[in-house]
C-alpha cells in the first residue's frame, strides 16, 4: 500500500530552526510558551508597577500638580487593566503551561498550536490596549469601563476604543487557553491518575479554565456592545435612546466576580503544592480543598451584584446578594483552615517559597475579612468608592495572588531552569515586599473609613489625609525595591549557577521525577500512577500505610510503566514524535489583531488583517502535525 505525503507550497513552509529567535517564534512546546508568557507578563508587571508609582507620587502630598487630572485617569485606568489582564492572569497561564503536562505525566498539551495562538493573541492584545500611550489617548474610563462615561458622548477620544478592542483580543486568547487545558487535563493524564489523584494545582487549573470559558464570553458581548456604541453609534448604553447604562455594570460584574476567582484559584493551587512540600506531610483535607474550590467557582456566579449595592436594585436583590456573598466565604475559610492544619506538627522548612505561601495565607485572610464586611449592604454603602475598597482588593490580589505567584516562582524555578535562585537575596526580597505591601495598603483602610474617595487625582490639605498617603506612597517605593531585588537575584543566580538536580526540595509530584530543566519530550516513559502524590511514595513507600491508610504495594520499579510506542527506555526520546514548529498561530493572531484594529483605523487595515489571517488559517489546515518523513522538505 502506498501513502501520499502532502507537499505544501513554498509560501506555507514551516520554520525549521531549532535555535535562535525563529525557534521561539515558531515553537509549540508548552514549556517555551510558558516561558514567554512569564517574560511578557513580567514586563507588564514593570509597566503596571510604574503606573502605580506615578499614582502614589501624585497622591503623596495634598494639592499635588505632578500629573494632570486626565493623565491621572489614564494611569489609574491602565494600572488596573494591566495588573488584572496582563499580569496576574497570564502569570498564572505561565504556570499552567509549564506545569500541567508535567504534573499529569503528559508530553504536551492537547492542542499545541492553539496554545501558541493564545500566546500571540495575548501579546497583540496587550499592545493594542496600550497603543493609546503612543497616540496620546490612553484609556481613561476606569479599568471597569463604566457606561455612559466610557461612551463616545462623554469620552470622545480613541482611548476606550483601544481598551475595548484590546480586551476582546485578550478574551479570545483566554478562551483558547482555557479550552486547551480542560481537554488536556481530562484526556491526557497518565495511566492510573484518576481525577482525585491529580495535584491540587492541576485541579485549580481545571476549575479556572472552566471559569474562563464560561465568563469571558460575557465580557466579550459587553465589549462588542460598548465598541459598537463608540464606533457605529448604536445605543446599548445610551439611556436617551432606550439603552441602559446599568446593563453594562451587570454584564461587567457577572464576568468580574468569576474573574476574581480566575485570579485567585491558581494562587490557591500554588500554595497547596508548596505547603505540603516544606511541611513534609500530605495536604490536610485534600478532598475538602478540591470541593471548596469547586464550590467557590460555582457560587462565584451568584454574588456579582454586591458590586452594585449603591445602584438602587432594591432591598430584595440587595438581601439575596448579601446572603450569597457571606456564604461564599465558607469554602474560602475551609481552604484556609486546611492550609493551617497542614502546617500543624509538620517538619517545616522556612525558605523563600514557604515564606511567600505563609504570607499569602495571612494577607489573603485580611483581604477576605474586609471583603465579607462588604456583604452588608448598609456597610457597603458607606465604604463604596472609598479607599477602604482599594485596600480590600489589593490585599486579595497582591497580598493573595502575587504573593503566591512569587512563592511558585521560587518553588518551580529550579525545575524550569536547572539552577537555584539565591535564598538569602530571596529572603530580603520577601521581607521587603511584605513590608512595602503593608505600608502601602494598610493605611488605605483608615483613609477609606475617614472618607477619602477612590479615583480622585488630588485632595486638599485640610482633609487630614496627607500623612497616611505619604506612608502609602513610601510603601510603593519599598515594593519597587523588592521587585528590583528579584531581578537582581535572577541575574546573580544565573551567573553563580548553583545546579538544582531533579528534586531539590524532596517534593511530592511527578514534575520532580524528571531532569531539570525537562527535556523537550518531558517523559521518556509515561509514568504509571498508583497513588496521589505518586512520586513521593516512589521515594518513601514505607509511608504509604501511615499517610494514605493502606500498605505498600509492589517494588519501587513497579510504579513505572512500559515505554509507549515510538520510544524506548534507552533511546533518550529520539523515537518520540511531538508536534513540529509552526508560525501559523502567529499569522492568525496577527490577522485577528489587524482585522479588529481596522474597525478603528479603516477598512484597508481590516482587509490586510483578513488576508494575513486567512493565509494563516489555510496554512494551518494544510500543515501536518509531524514531519511525514524525517528530514523531508515540506
Amino acid at each position: 500500500m502506498t501513502t501520499t505525503t502532502l507537499t505544501l507550497p513554498r509560501i506555507f513552509k514551516r520554520p525549521k530552526s531549532e535555535t535562535g529567535i525563529w525557534s521561539w517564534i515558531g515553537t509549540v512546546d508548552h514549556k517555551r510558551i510558558g516561558t514567554m508568557y512569564g517574560i511578557i507578563s513580567f514586563f507588564w508587571l514593570l509597566v503596571g508597577g510604574f503606573e502605580a508609582l506615578m499614582i502614589r507620587a501624585q497622591l503623596a502630598q495634598a494639592d499635588s500638580e505632578l500629573v494632570s487630572a486626565e493623565t491621572y485617569n489614564q494611569l489609574f485606568t491602565m494600572h488596573g487593566t494591566t495588573m488584572v489582564f496582563l499580569v496576574v492572569m497570564p502569570l498564572s497561564a505561565a504556570f499552567f503551561n509549564w506545569l500541567i503536562p508535567l504534573q499529569i505525566g503528559a508530553r504536551d498539551v492537547a492542542f499545541p498550536r492553539m496554545n501558541s495562538l493564545s500566546l500571540w493573541l495575548f501579546l497583540f492584545g496587550g499592545l493594542v490596549v496600550n497603543a493609546g500611550w503612543l497616540t496620546g489617548e490612553a484609556p481613561n474610563g476606569g479599568w471597569f469601563g463604566y457606561a455612559p462615561n466610557s461612551g463616545i458622548a462623554f469620552n470622545p477620544g480613541h482611548g476606550m476604543t483601544y481598551w475595548a478592542l484590546g480586551l476582546s483580543i485578550l478574551g479570545i486568547a483566554s478562551i483558547a487557553a482555557g479550552l486547551n487545558f480542560i481537554v488536556t487535563i481530562f484526556n491526557m493524564r497518565a495511566p492510573g491518575m484518576s481525577l482525585f489523584k491529580m495535584p491540587v494545582f492541576t485541579w485549580m487549573t481545571l476549575i479556572t479554565s472552566i471559569l474562563l470559558v464560561l465568563a469571558i464570553p460575557v465580557i466579550g458581548v459587553a465589549l462588542i456592545q460598548i465598541g459598537t456604541d463608540r464606533l457605529y453609534d448604536t445605543n446599548f448604553y445610551n439611556s436617551l435612546k432606550g439603552g441602559d447604562p446599568v446593563l453594562w455594570q451587570h454584564m461587567f460584574w457577572l464576568f468580574g466576580h468569576p474573574e476574581v476567582y480566575i485570579l485567585i484559584l491558581p494562587a490557591m493551587g500554588i500554595v497547596s503544592e508548596v505547603l505540603p512540600t516544606f511541611a513534609r506531610k500530605p495536604l490536610f483535607g485534600y478532598d475538602f480543598v478540591i470541593f471548596s474550590g469547586i464550590g467557590i467557582a460555582f457560587m462565584g456566579w451568584f454574588v456579582w451584584s454586591h458590586h452594585m449595592f449603591t445602584v438602587g436594585l432594591g432591598p430584595a436583590a440587595n438581601s439575596a446578594f448579601a446572603i450569597s456573598t457571606m456564604a461564599i466565604a465558607i469554602p474560602t475559610g475551609v481552604k484556609i483552615l486546611n492550609w493551617m492544619a497542614t502546617l500543624v506538627r509538620g517538619s517545616i522548612k522556612l525558605n523563600v517559597a514557604m515564606l511567600f505561601s505563609i504570607s499569602f495565607i495571612a494577607m489573603f485572610t485580611i483581604g477576605g475579612l474586609s471583603g465579607v464586611m462588604h456583604a452588608s449592604a448598609p456597610t457597603d454603602a458607606q465604604q463604596q468608592d472609598t479607599y477602604f475598597v482599594v485596600a480590600h482588593f489589593h490585599y486579595v490580589l497582591f497580598g493573595g495572588a502575587m504573593m503566591a505567584i512569587f512563592s511558585g516562582t521560587y518553588f518551580w524555578w529550579p525545575k524550569m531552569t536547572g539552577w537555584m535562585l539565591n535564598e538569602r537575596i530571596g529572603m530580603v526580597m520577601w521581607f521587603t515586599i511584605l513590608l512595602g505591601f503593608n505600608m502601602q495598603f494598610a493605611p488605605m483602610h483608615w483613609l477609606g473609613m475617614d472618607g477619602m474617595p477612590r479615583r480622585i487625582f488630588t485632595y486638599s490639605s485640610d482633609q487630614g489625609w496627607e500623612s497616611l498617603n505619604a506612608i502609602a506612597s513610601a510603601g510603593g517605593l519599598v515594593i519597587a525595591i523588592g521587585i528590583l531585588l528579584f531581578i537582581f537575584n535572577v541575574f546573580y543566580s544565573r551567573k553563580k549557577r548553583v545546579m538544582a538536580g531533579n528534586d531539590p526540595w524532596d517534593a511530592r509530584t511527578l514534575e520532580w521525577s524528571i531532569p531539570s530543566p525537562p527535556p523537550h519530550y518531558n517523559f521518556e516513559t509515561i509514568p504509571q500512577v498508583q497513588h496521589r502524590d505518586d512520586f513521593w511514595y516512589q521515594k518513601y513507600p514505607e509511608l504509604l500505610e501511615h499517610e494514605e491508610g493502606h500498605a505498600p504495594s509492589g517494588a519501587q520499579e513497579d510504579l513505572h510503566l512500559e515505554a509507549p510506542s515510538g520510544g524506548s527506555d534507552d533511546d533518550h526520546g529520539h523515537g518520540i514524535h511531538l508536534p513540529d514548529m509552526s508560525y501559523y498561530p502567529l499569522l492568525v493572531s496577527l490577522g485577528v489583531t489587524l482585522g479588529l484594529a481596522g474597525l478603528m483605523a479603516g477598512l484597508w487595515l481590516t482587509v490586510i488583517g483578513a488576508v494575513i489571517g486567512l493565509w494563516g488559517v489555510f496554512g494551518w489546515s494544510l500543515e501536518p502535525v509531524n514531519d511525514p518523513t524525517p528530514g523531508a522538505d515540506h
